[in-house]
């Protein structure tokens, strides 16, 4: 799945499938890191989705999932040990990943705390040390029992394997522990044990060790304590969960009291008074993180008073007073050795360098991004220079760095290393997957043409047939019932349904074919007759939806209906298009002149239109089906009819486009902007200024229901 595709652009179809498959991912991964200790993606990659995550749960709230990633904390308990029911549960931590990160962070603090007056706010900051968590649990300062994260409130218990571990006391030292406490930290192993593990087992033809965190975690689940013993793996102690009674003011105390007891505590961890010595800190251990002899990931900050912590709380997964500022990935250097181009569902060509491999935070990578056409050369379409552009060709020694992004990037080229024989690289003009014509649009905003090159085949390109069918038939567009995302790609790959015009003649090809659609696995006759009925019962389509559902660029729903209304058929929509196309300056100016429709939306329709094959797609098409005629309701069938309307808030049953053409529809005018001449204003959550001016110039107002009621479409 696409997950690069801005969340602004995505429609609640398409927000609910991608969160589905990151519940489904984020779970794999999950179980793979946490349960088998074999990652198949790096921490960076893993943080990209569930970023994703948050970004799509914030856009769409009410999509979050009961198995949302958000709500979990690890994963299950593996097979073959005990189960450690944690008595307060073992929590994640959120992530900065960058310096605002951390300032909104202790920002959020002290808005929560403003009603202390003068009150200063400490945190600790202290390596976030890249091992397996544990749990230990103590009675009279003895060790009890241990215990793996697990899923947060279930772990495993490996108490053999930890009382192998050098750095956990058996019996706690000094005095003022709690009766009863669980101690807890990070099991680890340094680069030096690790390095020798490695050279052991090649040297008896054994297993391949990927990374210290894994060998660790696989270390500690061993069902041979021996064995757990033989890796000499290490414990830092920064943290606890239950205990019988208090023993600290401080989170800074609290460790420290850890080191009195016997526990091993890291060095590195310092008290802060704000955000600028946060930061210092982070730069330090930063700089330190080669020569520390262990594995760290970033630098954890914590609110440093303890009721204070208790007062500020948690969230499903995380305290609210903690976050981990998590470090850039690391860099490499490597050879180039190609450019391909990737042709993406929207027509984007996106280039990628083929790499010579080289590890990069733990992963191999063999491909990264090149972003477009302009950072490859390092000028824009005119010839000027651009921010951080790049003249890049194959053959040159290129640094890679992945940055909490899925694909790695290009950064840099060393031109030291330049081949004497290399040429500029020249980017395609014609689609790699199709052969159509790949253009540069021209950006209204900026007065340049942008950056990405796009294929013009809408319809005909199979880069982007799969999403194209899915967005044709989608809620919006022709709204198929029972032919959804899922049915699309299946029909796709096993070539029933290639172009739009297909889906109208799948029944009567279904009826020759050898493999009747009855037959195949998932479907019977009762539900292949429903599909194909489904179908029969959009071969006429409302006109506003038809124009939608071709996927021109540019045209969403709004502008689709902008052209249903001008044009009122398609036939004349189609043929005023076709002439622009076809260089018609009077069809252009016709195209230019309805209101709402700008420069960047008339082009697009004209180069949808200029592509012989694209019109040929559209001709098969209408020899199947039959557009309805718009029509605007008139003055006697519409409460609405000549009024000016305009939306603001957040509706929640309608979206905004569909609200805009349901009103266009009925005979309003919908406008952006109250003014005295503004009839009527629909209000949703969150409305702002606009519902204020209306008031103030005593203009009608309703909520969404209100407005619902008033059409008739209650």
């Amino acid at each position: 799945m696409d997950l690069s595709r801005p969340v602004e652009e995505l429609t609640e179809g398409e927000a609910a499938a991608e969160l589905e498959f990151l519940a489904k991912e984020i779970a794999r991964h999950d179980i793979a890191y946490h349960t088998k200790d074999a990652p198949e993606i790096s921490d960076a990659e893993y943080d990209a989705l569930r970023r994703r995550n948050d970004v799509l749960e914030a856009s769409f709230p009410h999509l979050i999932r009961q198995d949302s990633p958000s709500k979990r904390v690890g994963a299950g308990v593996a097979e073959g040990f005990a189960k450690v029911t944690h008595r307060v549960p073992m929590l994640s931590l959120n992530n900065a990943f960058s310096d605002e990160d951390v300032a909104d962070f202790v920002a959020r603090g002290h808005r929560f705390f403003e009603k202390d007056a003068g009150l200063k706010l400490a945190f600790t900051a202290e390596p976030k040390i890249d091992g397996l968590s544990a749990s230990l649990r103590y009675e009279k300062g003895r060790f009890v029992q241990g215990a793996t994260r697990g899923d947060g409130e279930v772990g495993e218990d490996i108490t053999a394997n930890l009382k192998t571990i050098r750095d956990i006391p058996q019996q706690l030292q000094g005095d003022g522990w709690p009766d009863e406490i669980e101690i807890r930290g990070e099991v680890y192993m340094s680069h030096a044990d690790f390095e020798a593990l490695k050279a052991r087992s090649a040297a008896e033809g054994g297993q391949e060790y990927v990374n210290p965190r894994n060998t660790a975690a696989g270390s500690l689940r061993q069902k041979d304590p021996e064995i757990t013993r033989s890796r000499n793996l290490k414990f830092f102690a920064y943290a606890w969960g239950y205990t019988s009674a208090p023993f600290a003011e401080t989170q800074f105390e609290a460790v420290r009291k850890f080191g009195e007891w016997g526990f091993v505590i890291n060095p590195l961890m310092i008290r802060t008074e704000g955000i600028e010595e946060m930061l210092v800190q982070y730069r330090r251990i930063e700089e330190q993180r080669a020569t520390l002899g262990y594995d760290i990931d970033g630098v954890v900050y914590k609110l440093d008073n303890l009721a204070l912590q208790q007062r500020w709380g948690f969230v499903a997964r995380a305290p609210r007073w903690a976050i981990a500022h998590k470090f850039p990935a690391e860099l490499a250097w490597t050879r180039l050795e190609a450019i391909d181009i990737q042709v993406g569902r929207t027509g984007a060509l996106s280039p990628v360098a083929r790499l010579q491999p080289v590890t990069v935070g733990g992963v191999v990578v063999t491909n990264a991004t090149l972003h477009n056409e302009d950072y490859i050369a390092g000028r824009d379409s005119q010839g000027n220079p651009i921010r951080d552009g790049k003249d890049i060709r194959v053959g040159d020694w290129v640094q890679v760095y992945r940055a909490g992004d899925v694909i790695p990037k290009v950064a840099d080229v060393d031109l030291s290393k330049r081949p004497a024989e290399s040429h500029p690289y020249v980017f395609p003009d014609v689609c790699p997957a199709c052969g159509s014509p790949a253009v540069q649009e021209f950006n209204e905003k900026t007065g340049k043409l942008d950056a990405v090159r796009r294929c013009t085949g809408d319809l005909i390109c199979p880069a982007q047939a799969v999403e194209q069918l899915k967005h044709f038939v989608s809620r919006d567009a022709l709204d198929i019932d029972g032919l959804g995302e899922k049915q699309i790609a299946a029909f796709y790959e096993d070539g029933r349904i290639m172009r739009p015009a297909d889906i109208f003649t799948f029944a009567a090809r279904d009826a020759r074919s050898e493999k009747r659609l009855k037959d195949q696995d998932g479907w019977g006759d009762q539900s292949a007759e429903k599909l194909f009925a489904a179908i029969e019962a959009r071969r006429q389509p409302e006109l506003d939806r038809l124009i939608f559902a071709l996927g021109i660029r540019h045209v969403g729903e709004g502008n689709a209906a902008l052209l249903a209304r001008t044009f009122g058929t398609f036939g004349q929509f189609e043929a005023v298009a076709a002439g622009a196309a076809g260089g018609d300056e009077s069809a252009r100016a016709q195209l230019m002149n309805i209101d709402g429709i700008g420069e960047t939306v008339v082009n697009s329709v004209i180069r949808f239109f200029s592509n012989a094959r694209n019109k040929q797609a559209v001709d098969d098409l209408l020899r199947q089906i039959a557009p309805l005629e718009y029509v605007v309701a008139s003055a006697g069938e519409s409460p609405v009819v000549g009024k000016t309307v305009v939306f603001t808030g957040s509706l929640e049953k309608l979206t905004r486009a569909e609200a805009k053409a349901m009103a266009e529809r009925l005979g309003a005018k919908v406008a952006g902007s109250v003014s005295a001449k503004t009839d009527l204003v629909v209000a949703g959550p969150g409305a702002g200024s606009k519902l204020k001016k209306a008031e103030e110039l005593g203009i009608e107002t309703l909520d969404e229901d209100g407005w619902l009621e008033l059409v008739g479409a209650q």
